[in-house]
């Protein structure tokens, strides 16, 4: 029993261990961002620390990234594109859902389109791949002309051939045909009385 519980203590503790190097360096991903002036976002914190986002929004790190995100706006006041004089349209929740939801389109539509592109440079690289090499194309187109110039000839000689065997054929015909009237006249006059 002692064991499993061991076991189990020194799991929690590396789990412990784990998660506070994670924080530490995410912590430490929001001050490199902000002394180097990049806009602090969770995106950018997960990426530098190499942590995933669902803990940079975690309890005792949000409130990191909310720090220093004013001070970087108090530091940088944003610039509007409104008209001179008019007020700068406040920040809802509401309108970061909108961004949100609108960013989460491009972002389907943009893998969609790099999934297209990914099939069609696949089936690109496949047809190189697959095909012949341009000489062996050309060695083959020469074979098959050749192949096709005999073919020709061979039926050019058959035609002929079958031209003279059809005079040949009529010829006889008429032989055949001479030789059965003339075989008629001679069993008529060998009838006669």
């Amino acid at each position: 029993m002692t064991t499993t519980t061991d076991r189990t203590a020194g799991l929690r503790a590396a789990r412990a261990k784990d998660s506070h190097d994670k924080r530490c360096r995410a912590r430490a991903a929001v001050h490199t961002l902000e002394t180097a002036g990049t806009p602090v976002t969770a995106a950018a914190i997960a990426r530098t620390a190499g942590v995933s986002t669902w803990l940079v929004y975690t309890d005792g790190m949000r409130e990191h990234l909310e720090a220093a995100r004013r001070r970087q706006a108090e530091l940088n006041p944003p610039v509007s594109t409104a008209a001179p004089g008019a007020k700068p349209a406040p920040v809802t929740p509401a309108s970061l859902r909108t961004d949100l939801a609108l960013a989460r389109d491009e972002i389907r539509r943009l893998r969609a389109e790099h999934d297209r592109l990914r099939h069609r440079l696949r089936l690109q690289l496949g047809a190189e791949i697959d095909g012949p090499d341009r000489a062996e194309l050309i060695t083959r187109v020469a074979d098959l002309e050749s192949l096709a110039r005999q073919l020709l000839a061979e039926r050019d000689a058959r035609t002929a051939e079958a031209d003279v065997a059809q005079r040949r054929i009529t010829d006889l015909e008429d032989d055949l045909t001479a030789a059965r009237e003339s075989l008629r006249r001679v069993i008529k006059d060998n009838n006669r009385p």
